[in-house]
């Protein structure tokens, strides 16, 4: 069962002894009229009080309307070939699912997340797969949404055997929350098919984990059957304020994610979208975490920390300033405890 509205919100928040107040009930209400909520049991299960990390991911704030700054769609990813974003030349974004196990408030696609009148069609999705087709430099599909692993399996085991037609690719990314946020999802059947079509292209799976408190027994097993299925998974973070924005908070979570098979990938800075300005923080605390992260924990711990820059720019990595080249050519260099060393070669 997913919580869709306030009223069942209230039920299920009052089972756990926490109660709404009547301006937390309006303010929610308003919400939700632009926005809409989507909750399943096992993720809403994992909140523990008001303005937790859980809470704060999939409970609507009053800020979501109430502030004017961002654009609906700041990474321009809508263009003439729907559902579909060619912005580097040898691999593409596809979107195959507008629907989510749960709606995270600071979803870059706030704009169409859950409106089925913007789900994507199946001509559509062909439309797509013929650009990909017909531009052979494209050899890496990465498919997201929504979540492509709330689909059918018939739905998206056909997408799989048409992009497999493609012989010009050769790998094929798919992003979800599922393993965390609705890991009973994550079926024999479903991990049987992937693996049928892992080969030729290869298949990867870059999930979403951004707090510890959602690695568990359950998404730790679904996790493991991915992975018995010879899929190499990845995480993508994104520094949310009132989540997870400390260097303490993402050793912790990178530390527990290799602990289960997930290699940390990307840690993104906020989009600047519509309805999650309260999310975000100043650049410099990503920068932050990097300098927590390095040298204090695995280098396998240490994602690429990058913002997708405004208006399709593309992801463009910063890391703190570990060195300065001198005019004779050598650099000096500064380690994680801040102790200077000279690299010269003559």
């Amino acid at each position: 069962m997913f919580i869709t509205t306030v009223q069942i919100l209230k039920e299920k928040l009052k089972e756990k002894n926490i109660f709404l107040s009547d301006e937390e009930t309006l303010n929610i209400e308003k919400v939700t009229d632009k926005y809409p909520m989507r909750i399943n049991g096992y993720y809403f299960s994992l909140i523990k009080e008001k303005g937790d990390p859980i809470w704060n991911q999939c409970i609507p704030r009053i800020e979501e309307v109430t502030s004017e700054f961002g654009k609906e769609d700041p990474l321009n990813e809508e263009n003439e070939i729907p559902f579909l974003t060619h912005r580097y030349p040898d691999r593409c974004l596809l979107l195959i699912s507008n629907s989510c196990a749960m709606y995270c408030r600071f979803c870059t696609r706030k704009r169409k997340v859950g409106e089925i009148t913007k789900n994507p069609t199946r001509n559509g999705i062909k439309k797509a797969l013929k650009y990909i087709e017909e531009h052979q430099e494209i050899r890496d599909v990465i498919l997201s949404g929504g979540d492509p692993l709330l689909l059918s399996l018939e739905t998206l085991e056909n997408i799989l055997i048409d992009l497999r037609k493609i012989k010009h690719i050769e790998m094929i990314r798919i992003g979800t929350r599922i393993p965390c946020t609705m890991p009973e999802r994550v079926t024999a059947k479903l991990c049987e098919m992937l693996k049928k079509y892992n080969k030729n292209p290869v298949l990867y799976i870059n999930t979403h984990f951004e707090h510890p408190t959602e690695i568990t027994t359950k998404s730790k097993e679904a996790c493991e059957k991915l992975i018995d299925a010879g899929i190499s998974l990845g995480n993508q973070s994104v520094i949310l304020k009132g989540v997870n924005s400390s260097p303490e908070i993402f050793k912790e979570l990178n530390r527990k994610l290799l602990s289960i098979g997930v290699k940390p990938y990307y840690l993104y800075q906020p989009d600047l979208v519509k309805g999650t300005a309260h999310f975000s923080g100043p650049v410099k605390e990503g920068i932050k975490i990097i300098k927590g992260l390095r040298g204090f924990t695995s280098g396998m711990a240490v994602p690429h920390f990058v913002i997708d820059a405004p208006g399709g720019g593309g992801k463009i990595p910063l890391i703190p300033k570990y060195a300065t080249i001198q005019k004779d050519g050598s650099v000096k260099i500064k380690n994680y405890e801040e102790k200077n060393f000279e690299y010269r070669l003559n």
